[in-house]
């Protein structure tokens, strides 16, 4: 039976009709990074709440500080999932400091960002660890973003492919089955991009995007590469949302500051174009 086939036989059943219609939604998270106190997180879970509608082939999920989780957790609408962002390599024991995958997914959480180029910088994450610590997030329940993408220098030195394809994607070459790989989507996030105002044109972004499609055709499989959900994370906003969303091998977004505003649902979410059926 095909997939409109599905749709139609299970129609009186709203889930089992959205899960058929648009089987590979739009992905947009929001990295809220290191921001918010108590009052300015409710603040913004009371914006994004009443920012209007998502639609029904998109889903949304917000990267939140760990010690406002729980409250998030709480508080924020059902249409929106809550994301880690960082888990452990490690699962439990005596790793003081770090927060395990299992923790995370007994607390409620459904996603993790894991590989973003804060802390690969800053805390100085290997690609290596990046695999494991997806390794470690899955056999835990939980569904990753993992971030990959290039500096300003390396871009003009002519090394996207060596940074993006050979060693970001690279590491995670045959470490995870297809059903695994179901619960992966990859962030490409231009360095010079984050945090600066500058945004990969959406020719830029999609050339990229369609690269890393064709790693995982060639390194995973055909029907990986298909069903993968390649995320821009670059600065995008309202104002560029539907240009780069437009793009064929643009499945969503990985925002940072417009994350922060209910732009992040009326000008970002809202703006994913229906696929055709």
């Amino acid at each position: 039976m095909s997939t409109w086939g599905k749709y139609l036989a299970y129609g009186p059943d709203p889930a089992v009709v959205e899960s058929y219609k648009y089987p590979k939604k739009y992905l947009i998270g929001g990295n809220w990074k290191c921001n918010g106190t108590k009052e300015s997180v409710a603040k913004l879970v009371k914006t994004l709440n009443s920012a209007g509608p998502i639609p029904p082939w998109v889903e949304v999920v917000v990267g939140v500080p760990a010690i406002h989780i729980g409250d998030v957790l709480k508080t924020i609408r059902k249409d929106i999932s809550v994301a880690a962002q960082d888990c452990s390599a490690t699962g439990y024991g005596a790793f003081t400091g770090e927060l395990a995958a299992p923790m995370l997914a007994d607390f409620g959480v459904s996603w993790v960002i894991l590989g973003h180029s804060e802390r690969r910088t800053n805390q100085k994450e290997s690609s290596e660890l990046v695999a494991t610590k997806t390794k470690a997030a899955l056999d835990a329940g939980l569904s990753v973003m993992v971030c990959v993408g290039e500096t300003l220098e390396e871009r003009e030195a002519g090394k996207i492919d060596a940074v993006v394809l050979d060693d970001h994607m690279g590491a995670l070459k045959g470490k995870f089955s297809d059903v695994e790989w179901a619960k992966i989507a990859i962030a490409y996030e231009p360095v010079w991009a984050i945090g600066t105002g500058k945004t990969a044109s959406p020719e830029q972004a999609q050339d990229v995007h369609a690269s890393i499609r064709g790693w995982l055709a060639a390194n995973v499989s055909p029907a990986v590469a298909a069903a993968t959900r390649i995320q821009y994370g670059g600065s995008m906003k309202g104002a560029n949302a539907p240009g780069l969303l437009a793009k064929p091998d643009i499945d969503g977004g990985l925002i940072g500051g417009a994350s922060l505003k209910a732009e992040f649902i009326t000008g970002i979410a809202a703006a994913a174009p229906e696929p055709s059926l």
